[in-house]
């Protein structure tokens, strides 16, 4: 059972996560597999294997966010936005994808679940100006050093780079320092995995 499966993975963190919020967690993933089937969401494409390499990997950041508002950057089917934005409900997520597919899974993810921390947009990462973040937030979406780039105009005056990456990291360019390097250890998942923060 999903459910069972998740708090299992769960017990293995520092988390702590309600039960309402567990149910919503599988209630997306439920979700996601459904979609996947006709959209393509993802190439993961059992469940189980979901809660681990999307669920956890995305939840295992939730720690180190700081601020109220965030921009998940490439969000694809909502990861790691959704899953962070279910369990904190009091900060909110911008979830930016230049496909529209995305978007509309996104859409209805925010209708099913009742999600009013979440605001899926399409449009290309660089055309997106219309608020600064407290935190950048991208999971396999570019280098770093792409990422940096094309998203330079999105943190306010305090905002941070949140880069969920394996364990290489690129160089970074001038203008960017490198605050933490976090290594992070994710249940059940045999790939390394590392948070950079960067201002």
């Amino acid at each position: 059972m999903l459910k069972k499966k998740l708090i299992n993975l769960i017990d293995q963190t520092d988390l702590l996560i309600t039960e309402s919020q567990i149910d919503l967690l599988i209630h997306y993933v439920e979700m996601l597999n459904k979609w996947n089937k006709a959209y393509n969401l993802t190439a993961i494409r059992d469940p189980n294997d979901m809660l681990v390499k999307h669920i956890i990997d995305s939840l295992i950041v939730s720690p180190y966010l700081t601020g109220k508002s965030f921009i998940d950057v490439g969000t694809g089917p909502g990861l790691p936005g959704v899953p962070l934005a279910i369990i904190n409900p009091e900060k909110q997520f911008d979830l930016v994808d230049s496909l529209g597919k995305r978007i509309r899974f996104l859409k209805q993810v925010q209708f099913e679940l009742k999600l009013t921390n979440i605001n899926p947009v399409q449009s290309r990462i660089e055309e997106y100006t219309a608020k600064k973040f407290d935190g950048v937030i991208s999971r396999a979406f570019a280098s770093l050093q792409d990422m940096l780039s094309w998203c330079k105009h999105l943190p306010n005056e305090q905002g941070l780079f949140y880069a969920l990456k394996g364990s290489d990291i690129d160089s970074i360019p001038n203008g960017f320092t490198l605050k933490q390097n976090i290594k992070l250890t994710i249940p059940e998942l045999n790939a390394e995995r590392c948070l950079v923060i960067i201002k």
